[in-house]
């Protein structure tokens, strides 16, 4: 496995880092101070000026849909391992991904509609969003039932004959608060009495089909994310034409593997990127502060946790690398133990090294004055994100032991005692 940045890699760093520098950084104040006007005026959930003034430079600085591979519709975009290094930059900011049309869920719901949607749901929603003009929602989770096991979602998309009916409530449908998020991407059950894995389907619904009842927003450690989101969702006879199912009936599942392998790998990167940041900022309190006689820095306890970051962080890189390796050169579904192995490490180790990076901070670590706590709150959220850590070991724990057991098929030998 060669994990060397290519020219062309290295090119996009450069560009992307001087872009960070001149026009995400310099903005952190001014994205958080829009949307607390927007609060103070009474509606969070209006999208921000800047970020909307900030696409057209990354596009013109060709940082645009870099995430999108194999496709011609996104002909700038990069196989997983390219795109490695320079999501983890974009994630050193937890709003700068949407500034390069880089952003979950739209980036999950592109490579969903790229790979399993028909042209003139292409045409119809996929432009738009490579666009950039409008934003999408996915939603699968529902309240009601234990959804880190999707074959209980009770949904239910019913054949009408001409269209579909779709009843059912969901949450945590992360977009759908923002007033750009234009197309859903719902999954349901079409078909109960059919085999666990065939029952479920993905459908393609407008947000402004009727019937489409957004009950709340819920906030995340206090936090509601305006104007992006996550909502509880009331499907209440949405009726949808027959041509908007996904792929066929019973293929929810198989689209959902397809669609959560990159998005797993994505969160990671930028995991990677938020724990780097954390680690220079931690570095530079301790180097800044002095307690009892000494700078901070020079305390014992502090050498084992800046080293013990620096392990963690490129152990999860090297992963992360392997990951995005093997998804470019042997496929998702060779791959999805990497994946879950490093969706289970990478927002672990970032949610240490940015705690870490609290303690450091002293009181100010857990106040708006520094990014920290926000980032933190970010990634322990990513422990759910796309299936909980728990889930992920059970399919690690199964392929391991699917593995052995193959082993030892082929290598029956007995064991004798020696004379």
């Amino acid at each position: 496995m060669q994990f060397d940045y290519t020219d062309k890699v290295k090119d996009l760093q450069a560009r992307l880092l001087a872009f960070m520098d001149q026009h995400i950084y310099p903005n952190e104040g001014r994205y958080h101070a829009e949307v607390e006007a927007n609060r103070a005026a009474g509606n969070a959930w209006i999208p921000t000026q800047v970020i909307e003034e900030l696409k057209p430079k990354a596009r013109a600085a060709g940082l645009w849909n870099l995430f999108l591979p194999n496709s011609d519709r996104a002909p700038e975009g990069l196989t997983n391992l390219e795109y490695a290094p320079l999501c983890e930059i974009m994630g050193r900011v937890t709003w700068a991904a949407e500034v390069f049309n880089c952003s979950a869920p739209d980036t999950g719901n592109m490579e969903t509609l790229e790979r399993y949607a028909s042209e003139a749901i292409k045409d119809e929603w996929m432009e738009p969003l490579l666009n950039g003009e409008i934003r999408s929602a996915f939603l699968m989770t529902e309240p009601e039932v234990a959804s880190s096991d999707a074959t209980n979602i009770q949904t239910r998309i019913e054949d009408r004959g001409d269209h579909y009916l779709i009843n059912g409530r969901k949450w945590w449908s992360s977009g759908l608060g923002d007033p750009r998020c234009k197309v859903l991407i719902v999954m349901g059950k079409t078909d109960p009495e059919a085999p666990r894995h065939s029952q479920q389907s993905m459908i393609v619904v407008p947000r402004d089909t009727e019937g489409v009842k957004v009950l709340r927003a819920l906030s995340v450690f206090g936090y509601d994310d305006a104007p992006h989101g996550h909502m509880e969702v009331l499907l209440e006879n949405v009726k949808v034409p027959k041509s908007n199912i996904l792929l066929g009936e019973g293929r929810g599942f198989e689209i959902a593997q397809g669609r959560l392998g990159p998005g797993r790998i994505h969160h990671c990167m930028r995991s990677i990127g938020a724990a780097e940041r954390a680690l220079e900022a931690m570095v530079d309190r301790l180097n800044s502060r002095v307690a009892f006689g000494k700078r901070v820095s020079e305390h014992s306890v502090w050498h084992e946790r800046i080293a013990e970051s620096r392990i963690m962080i490129e152990q999860a890189r090297l992963l992360t690398l392997k990951a995005a390796y093997m998804m470019d050169t042997v496929g998702n579904k060779v791959a999805k133990a990497e994946i879950a192995m490093i969706k289970v490490v990478a927002p672990n180790m970032a949610t240490k090294i940015i705690d870490w990076a609290i303690q450091a901070h002293g009181g100010g670590g857990i106040s708006q004055d520094f990014f920290l706590a926000n980032s933190w709150a970010h990634q322990r959220t990513l422990r759910f994100a796309d299936g909980p850590d728990e889930v992920h070991r059970v399919t690690i724990a199964k392929l391991e032991l699917a593995r052995q057991l193959k082993l030892t098929k082929e290598v029956d030998v007995p064991i004798t005692r020696g004379s």
